[in-house]
């Protein structure tokens, strides 16, 4: 089966609006077997893969070999030339996006899309405290661009084992990183961190995201 089918399938399920859960249950199929079919890990068997394309309403030639994928973006509003990409509420340690957007998308934002030119990917995130204040404001939506590395002075979205992403910026040394929130004083408790180049390969630590774009008010 074409690698197409995957992309196919992750692209067809998000723009009807439905979650991986909801697509097993239609497929009479466990949760985990739809996630290792959007990443490409296993195939279905011929009588799922017409089962999903009648569900999805298209030909098995389009859902096998084709893409149904326009110019990388998710959901196309064809009159702002915008495409839709998720708003999450948290971003646990160790799980895949693929499993995140699915679990914990709270609401979506519109971005432009020639912004995906090139592949680039986006995500965003609703603040939830003032740490990084004055420059980013609680409930503030900041949009992500997916990136695993980033320039010293950059804000970032970092995922540290065992913890909950946290939102800070990035200052790099020769043996390490520091992770700085804005708000640091000692009427806020908020304090920088340093990580050596050790505890980065060992924990891990992982840069998973840039900003982008702010929006402030946003819904």
């Amino acid at each position: 089966m074409e690698n197409n089918f995957a992309s196919n399938l992750k692209h067809l399920r998000i723009q009807s609006g439905m979650t991986q859960d909801e697509l097993a249950r239609k497929l009479e199929k466990d949760y985990s077997t739809i996630g290792k079919w959007e990443l490409g890990q296993r195939s279905p068997i011929m009588i799922d893969v017409i089962k999903i394309a009648e569900l999805f309403q298209v030909s098995l030639e389009t859902l096998i070999g084709g893409s149904v994928i326009f110019d990388n973006a998710e959901v196309i509003n064809i009159e702002t030339n915008t495409t839709r990409i998720p708003i999450l509420g948290r971003i646990p340690a160790g799980m895949p996006f693929e499993a995140i957007e699915d679990t914990y998308t709270v609401d979506y934002e519109e971005i432009p899309k020639e912004w995906l030119i090139g592949g680039k990917e986006y995500f965003a995130l609703r603040l939830d405290g003032d740490s990084m204040e004055p420059e980013y404001h609680d409930k503030d939506v900041v949009i992500f661009q997916k990136a695993s590395d980033c320039e010293s002075g950059q804000d970032c979205c970092i995922k540290i084992n065992g913890f909950d992403a946290t939102f800070k910026r990035i200052k790099k040394q020769d043996n390490g990183i520091m992770i700085i929130p804005l708000n640091e004083n000692n009427s806020t408790g908020f304090s920088s961190k340093f990580y050596t180049n050790e505890d980065i390969a060992n924990m891990p630590i992982e840069i998973i995201g840039i900003v982008k774009q702010i929006r402030r008010n946003a819904k």
